[in-house]
């Protein structure tokens, strides 16, 4: 097993780990570490296995910090319709 998929899979216990923590803020502080902590690893797993399993630990990433994907997501369909064309 290699450092990056061990790096992986100790992002997620401690993902587990904090989601079973008491949180005033509704865990968005620790959402903000997971996330500033988990594209690098997941740059890192692409680097040493290749783009397939790069994804899978994106989507498993994505699962774990689904609301912050969900509010994101909401945030480009906002942006997206804000966007016209030129006036006719």
């Amino acid at each position: 097993m290699s450092l990056s998929l061990i790096l992986a899979c100790f992002w997620f216990v401690i993902a587990n780990v904090l989601a079973m923590t008491p949180s005033k803020d509704f865990h968005w502080r620790s959402a903000y570490m997971l996330i500033a902590a988990g594209i690098p690893i997941v740059g890192f797993v692409t680097a040493q296995h290749g783009p397939w399993l790069g994804l899978l630990v994106l989507a498993g990433g994505c699962s774990v910090l689904r609301w912050p994907v969900i509010y994101f997501a909401r945030w480009l369909r906002r942006g997206a319709g804000r966007v016209k064309g030129p006036a006719e």
